[in-house]
């Protein structure tokens, strides 16, 4: 199938805004490619610190600077479900690289928070900055130059861009991330949501909140809705970073053992030490760039991606921004429908066929890049099958599920919706972004008076006071990077839901996040220019005529541009010095806007 016209544009456009970048970066990690393995330059101390507490088969090994050493970089905390099966992935790794003739040492541990757990607290301010201690501590394990390539492991919101971040630095390194899988399936997500809208409206008590919780998130594994965990999977196999059809299989499962074996001794081969050198640098283009954009919108994945991936292309050379995103949703339709866009849970994707499935309508369409390289040795096109076990023995699949899964996974011809999952608003207010794959149409236009809360937790006190059965687009300010760290603002949607399901129009917009369990409520997030930096979000007033209009892409307020200037900002900022919050101080005031990566590495 030829590459759709627009996709080619967007990629050549991303590459010519590119060039000097994309040209230092390969100069500052080709530099580090020496024609003998890095540990060779180590004195003799530095190398006997290094393998002091491998054993003694290792160290002959380890010595032999012919054989090939490999990182591990961990995200394992038991905290986190999805990160849990990591505990025993070390040894797993190494007996696997130990029998194929390497070795391989765990390098570092990364810090992994859980989104899901600070939800509304304090803590969800050292979330989004999480991502980038995570690249610099990624940095860290790989700065002892030890290694001839990488094997990351993460799975969850900031933890796999942080990785992927981190790694770039040592792009020369062939770098493969290895999945857990997600948990089995527990309560359907709708009753989840019902058990979530009937107690914002006081109908029941938290115990049975915390029961239906508890029976969604009862195991380990990655939580089964389709948030940015599991768009960071999508994403990985797209982007070549992971092998196609292994994301989605369960932990502590026979396929999943054999998985995780074989890419450990897959990455063997990649090393500059054999004849197949595959460096991450050539991986990770602005052709393999493009294909997790285009997955993203096609599954109807994380908002979060708009900030991530651009952080994750400035750091491997590549400039992209939310016009890049806006062309190519509207050249990609959506194929998924993955809670919350739909009823299906990610094990019921992965039934339907999963990312073998869609990137195969995805080809049909001409909206991928197949000659991408990826870690598999071969290009993408020759890479989309999905893992089986016949008699015992890891194979690759390449015909598609039996499952044809359509009210999951639509075909090519037969989209659910024309475009892609996620679009951008443009106005007078600022710019932004909108999930729209799980908004249906008669809620993607909505002109109603604003309502501007100073603190997320009005909202419920409004409520409660019955001071919401109307119109209303719901304005919160100050929660964007600079402000306060962006933080997910999940609890507004309980009761913006009830308010819509009362029939009300209702609409939110913000400067802070939402993330990839954005629903039915229209949100424009991510505001650009934010309040901190003195954005038209800050001079919003209760009362105001908003137009937010996802069917043409624009976000206005009928207020007079000579009225702003008689306004004040409010930075409704309280203190920030608790939770560990005043050790992310400088970062609030170096942080990069959402449109720019919300980075505070790069400018």
């Amino acid at each position: 199938m030829t590459l759709n016209p627009q996709i080619r544009l967007v990629t050549e456009t991303i590459k010519q805004r590119s060039i000097e970048l994309r040209k230092s970066y390969l100069n500052n990690v080709k530099s580090m490619i020496s024609g003998k393995p890095a540990r060779e330059n180590l004195g003799c101390g530095n190398f006997a610190h290094a393998i002091a507490a491998s054993d003694d088969k290792e160290k002959i090994l380890q010595k032999n600077t012919k054989s090939p050493n490999i990182a591990i970089v961990t995200a394992y905390n038991d905290m986190l479900s999805a990160h849990q099966p990591y505990r025993t992935y070390p040894e797993k790794i190494k007996t696997a690289i130990n029998n194929a003739g390497g070795t391989a040492q765990v390098a570092g541990g990364v810090p992994a928070m859980c989104d899901g757990i600070t939800q509304g607290q304090l803590g969800m301010e050292l979330s989004l900055f999480s991502r980038d201690t995570i690249a610099k501590a990624t940095a860290i394990a790989l700065s002892h130059q030890m290694f001839d390539g990488a094997i990351m492991l993460g799975v969850c919101d900031k933890i796999v861009p942080g990785l992927l971040i981190g790694a770039l630095q040592f792009g020369h390194l062939p770098t493969v991330f290895i999945p857990a899988g997600p948990m089995p399936s527990g309560i359907s997500n709708s009753e989840k949501v019902s058990a979530r809208k009937k107690y914002a409206a006081g109908l029941i008590s938290s115990d049975k909140l915390l029961d239906a919780e508890c029976s969604s998130y009862h195991s380990p594994g990655t939580c089964t809705f389709y948030g940015t965990a599991n768009s960071n999977q999508i994403l990985l196999e797209a982007m070549g970073l992971q092998y196609v059809g292994s994301s989605f299989v369960q932990p502590n499962t026979e396929l999943r053992e054999q998985l995780t074996q074989y890419s450990s001794e897959q990455i063997l081969g990649s090393t500059a030490l054999g004849d197949k050198y595959l460096p991450l640098y050539e991986i990770v283009t602005a052709e393999a760039l493009v294909n997790a954009i285009v997955a993203l919108l096609a599954s109807g994945g994380s908002t979060n991606h708009t900030i991530h991936l651009v952080a994750v292309a400035r750091a491997a050379g590549y400039l992209i921004n939310w016009d890049d995103f806006d062309i190519i949703s509207k050249a990609t339709p959506s194929l998924c429908k993955i809670y919350p866009n739909g009823e299906a849970d990610i094990n019921q994707f992965h039934l339907a066929g999963g990312t073998h499935k869609l990137f195969l309508e995805l080809q049909e369409l001409g909206l991928l890049h197949l000659n991408t390289k990826t870690c598999t040795g071969r290009a993408l096109g020759e890479s989309i099958a999905h893992p089986i076990l016949s008699d015992g023995e890891l194979q690759w699949s390449t015909e598609p599920s039996e499952n044809a899964g359509e009210g999951v996974l639509a075909r090519a011809a037969s989209p659910f919706h024309a475009e892609g999952g996620i679009q951008l608003l443009t106005g007078n207010i600022g710019r932004s972004v909108i999930k729209v794959s799980a908004v249906s149409n008669e809620n993607k236009y909505v002109r109603a008076e604003a309502i501007v809360l100073s603190d997320p937790s009005e909202l419920k006190e409004l409520y409660d006071a019955e001071q919401l059965n109307k119109d209303a687009v719901v304005v919160v300010p100050n929660q964007g990077p600079k402000a306060n760290g962006m933080p997910e603002l999940h609890q507004l949607m309980p009761i913006l839901l009830n308010i819509q399901s009362a029939g009300h129009k209702v609409a939110l917009i913000t400067d802070g996040r939402m993330s990839g369990a954005s629903g039915s409520v229209p949100a424009a997030i991510h505001m650009v220019p934010e309040a901190a930096d003195d954005g038209i979000i800050g001079l919003i007033q209760t009362g105001d005529m908003i137009t937010l209009n996802a069917l043409d892409g624009s976000l206005n307020i009928e207020v007079d541009s000579a009225v702003f200037k008689t306004r004040e900002y409010e930075h409704s900022i309280t203190c920030r010095e608790s939770v560990g919050r005043q050790l992310f101080r400088n970062d609030r005031k170096i942080v990069s806007n959402a449109e720019k990566g919300a980075s505070t590495i790069f400018d």
